[in-house]
């Protein structure tokens, strides 16, 4: 998906969605079940659009399971499944370390190979996030997203609202700390500003290797992310 610019043009405004929009929003939710259903024993969350509501076509399924699990069980909970893709990804060296499973070019499941501290869960409620139970009786959280702009569910479709300058607000509304709204605010301005710098790890696990085994032998080279297992207590 091409990269998203912050907007800051309008105060406030709500959107009706279409019926074709909301066949989308239902078509994406049904399939995140389907894979959810498979890994309901580790409390997966659906996050971003699919959680919020306010999807496109061409919008992402991404579930996370929201603590450090083992990856041999969440691939045994997923078998069957056609993979397309493994991968170990660290957004910057001080970030969390994750798997990502790609089921296909939509959707993808990830994981922490590093335990995750408040902060970096806050994050995924920032965007917006539903457990199983929410995606079966069709709830819609409020949540923000690539443009900085704050979603808020309604009947008819959605409440679009600036971010910036209305911090401590949004910080109520979506539940996580005003620190985290500063913080993603300046980075996502920046970035819009300067354009994206690149992430820090992405890099494919072999069919034949375990994520934590995959994730040592990056270790043993890297000593950005030695620190960062170290610091989380190993793999």
């Amino acid at each position: 998906m091409p990269r998203e610019k912050v907007v800051r043009v309008w105060d406030e405004r709500e959107i009706v969605y279409s019926p074709k929009r909301w066949r989308y929003l239902w078509e994406k939710r049904e399939k995140a079940l389907q894979i959810m259903e498979r890994l309901a024993q580790f409390d997966p969350h659906v996050y971003g659009s699919v959680a919020r509501g306010d999807v496109r076509k061409d919008s992402d399924i991404d579930i996370v399971i929201p603590y450090k699990v083992p990856s041999y069980l969440i691939e045994l909970a997923l078998e069957g499944i056609p993979i397309q893709a493994r991968r170990i990804v660290m957004a910057t060296p001080w970030h969390l370390i994750k798997g990502h499973i790609e089921i296909d070019e939509e959707t993808t499941v990830t994981f922490f190979l590093t335990n995750p501290t408040d902060k970096e869960l806050e994050f995924y409620k920032w965007g917006g996030m539903v457990d199983i139970w929410g995606v079966k009786t069709k709830q819609r959280v409020p949540g923000v997203n690539k443009k900085l702009i704050l979603i808020i569910p309604t009947e008819k479709g959605h409440i679009e609202r600036e971010v910036v300058g209305r911090e401590s607000e949004v910080a109520k509304i979506i539940g996580v700390s005003v620190e985290l709204v500063k913080e993603r605010v300046h980075i996502l301005t920046r970035r819009d500003a300067i354009g994206r710098t690149g992430i820090y790890l992405n890099e494919e696990v072999p069919d034949w290797m375990s994520f934590e085994e995959a994730l040592k032998m990056i270790a043993d080279r890297d000593p950005n992310i030695r620190r960062k297992v170290r610091e989380s207590g190993g793999i």
